[in-house]
């Protein structure tokens, strides 16, 4: 029977125990094994990043060759002398450069008085009359 129980259960036996609340086993070198374990991954996780920035400094290599190769610039470059020129056009003033704005679309008071005279004429006579009063 009790070999029977052991090849239904396999080796589940020995954790039995541990499922039921009984104690664990405790393994004298765990820590130290975990220790080196942590020591391992941080050496893979920093002999990774060492690789990554070789090879990124590998690419960059390869783009600048083609940037010099057929005149281009940098992203970062481009941005910077745009932003230089937006400067440059905005260095007395303090606030942002206005847009050009079209004759006739002004706030001038001039204006409308004689948008308001060419309405008039258009009106019959009467009408005329009672507007200039």
């Amino acid at each position: 029977m009790d070999f029977v129980m052991k090849q239904a259960l396999g080796g589940a036996t020995k954790d039995m125990g541990k499922m039921l609340g009984g104690e664990e086993e405790k393994d004298p070198d765990a820590q130290k094994k975990e220790e080196e374990r942590q020591e391992a991954l941080r050496q893979q996780e920093e002999e990774r990043k060492a690789k990554h920035a070789r090879m990124e400094a590998e690419r960059e290599k390869v783009r600048q060759t083609i940037r010099d190769k057929y005149g281009l610039k940098k992203k970062e470059e481009k941005e910077a002398e745009e932003k230089a020129a937006m400067e440059q056009a905005c260095e007395g003033s303090l606030t942002r450069p206005k847009k050009a704005i079209p004759a006739g679309c002004g706030d001038d008071d001039d204006d409308e008085e004689s948008i308001l005279d060419t309405v008039l004429k258009f009106l019959p006579g009467p009408l005329q009359d009672m507007f200039k009063k």
